[in-house]
């Protein structure tokens, strides 16, 4: 008798809508997405980072399923199914890491079963829930379906994008190919050096006038664009890739080197290691050396980039990267996304190699700075680089964006600083 009451009353003490339990459910699975992606994986791997990601909407899911079996008169127990695929998934990647090879592969095979698991969890929700807890898994289903989609789209882009040269070509730098496409005739040639996560498309509005003058070479580092990846990505060893893809490409030095944000410590590090291949120097808006203590708010601004950099190759996977930065295909496949991360995380030491050079004698350099929206500090650090040449001059670019000084109305000047260099380095006169 007491059993029976006792089952009687924690019926009736039961809620029959499964909105709080699915509600509470998801806090607490956003929580453990957080703690899983960001504090255990943002600095991990590929797999390892999508693997957290998988393991925290499988945990969630099965949460979901536990809160309404135990609080709700709708139980879904459905939902064990895709979370236990889902979370054994992540839980597979995290533990083994496979390479981005068998990542590839494995992109022929999980979106399509992504999509199809998003389907069938359609049809189970119609059949099982009903009322406003709908449109609580509704987001959930949402981003299996959005992962399945964006998946494929990404697996075939990838794998149909081409590898044509189109106006530049593939040079052999080891064993791997590194694309440079160069315009115009006469020296010393100029070199251009994009920021982080941009390729050599970057310098279309720049390269065609300086090409009027002189040699001009953009080129895509490894991973971005066209070109194959390689690992570390720090200032040597962009610097040395930089200098064995123009010797092998036939382009003769001395060079003016242009780098433009964090191309400007790339720059900076190929004239450390090899300055007598350097005849002059463009910075346009560059990271200076010492940002970290340059800038105040610099060190937790990159925690938080470097934070978020960790998760552009899952991004790129899942076909969201280049929607969420506004990029082209080519710089939002895995191989960019990972790039990408490579260079964020080397960047404190490519800034201690920019740092060991620390005159350029009287080479000229321009310093063109950008004035709008920049952070605390910018723009003293920005004056400072004068002091790495003995014939330097500044553009400051009051009205300015960092970007629009390459891409945008403020690219003539700093095309303009570049001709500038190069008729000073012609004629052994300080630069005006």
């Amino acid at each position: 008798m007491t059993s029976n009451s006792t089952y009687a009353s924690r019926r009736l003490t039961t809620p029959a809508s499964p909105v709080p339990a699915l509600l509470g459910s998801l806090a607490a699975g956003t929580v453990l997405s957080a703690l899983l992606v960001f504090g255990f994986a943002s600095q991990g791997s590929e797999a390892r980072v999508t693997g957290a990601a998988l393991l925290a909407l499988g945990l969630t899911l099965g949460l979901a399923a536990l809160a309404t079996i135990r609080l709700s008169a709708q139980p879904q127990r459905w939902l064990a199914a895709p979370a236990t695929i889902l979370g054994a998934s992540g839980l597979v990647l995290a533990l083994l890491q496979p390479g981005s090879s068998v990542l590839d592969v494995l992109g022929w095979v999980w979106p399509p079963v992504l999509i199809v698991m998003a389907g069938w969890m359609v049809i189970q929700l119609r059949a099982n829930l009903v009322g406003r807890g709908r449109w609580l898994v509704v987001p959930l289903i949402a981003i299996v379906a959005v992962a399945g989609i964006g998946g494929v789209a990404a697996t075939v882009g990838t794998a149909t994008a081409s590898r044509t040269p189109g106006a530049g070509r593939l040079v052999d730098v080891g064993g791997r190919s590194l694309y440079i496409e160069c315009a115009g005739t006469g020296g010393p040639a100029v070199i251009l050096e994009s920021g982080l996560g941009d390729a050599s498309p970057a310098w279309s509005r720049i390269a065609p006038v300086v090409a009027g003058s002189t040699t001009v070479c953009a080129y895509d580092r490894a991973g971005h664009g066209r070109s194959d990846e390689a690992r570390p990505q720090d200032g040597n060893a962009i610097a040395a890739d930089l200098h064995t893809l123009l010797q092998r490409a036939g382009v003769a030095g001395p060079y003016i080197l242009v780098g433009h944000s964090s191309g400007g410590p790339y720059v900076r590090a190929f004239a450390a290691r090899y300055p007598d291949a350097v005849a002059g120097m463009v910075l346009v808006d560059a990271q200076p050396a010492d940002a970290f203590t340059a800038l105040p708010s610099y060190p937790s601004f990159y925690n938080g980039y470097r934070m978020a950099a960790a998760l552009a190759p899952t991004f790129a996977r899942i076909g969201i990267l280049a929607p969420i930065l506004g990029l082209a295909a080519d710089q939002s496949t895995p191989s960019a996304g990972r790039a990408f991360r490579d260079e964020v995380t080397s960047l404190p030491a490519a800034l201690d190699q920019a740092a060991a050079l620390t005159s350029l004698g009287d080479k000229p350099l321009v310093v063109v700075s950008a004035g709008a929206g920049q952070q605390d500090g910018w723009v003293r650090a920005q004056h400072e680089l004068l002091a790495l040449s003995g014939s330097s001059v500044q553009r400051f670019l009051t009205a300015a964006t960092h970007t629009s000084v390459i891409t945008g109305d403020d690219a003539p000047a700093s095309a303009q600083a570049i001709l500038d260099v190069l008729v000073a380095a012609r004629t052994g006169t300080a630069v005006r």
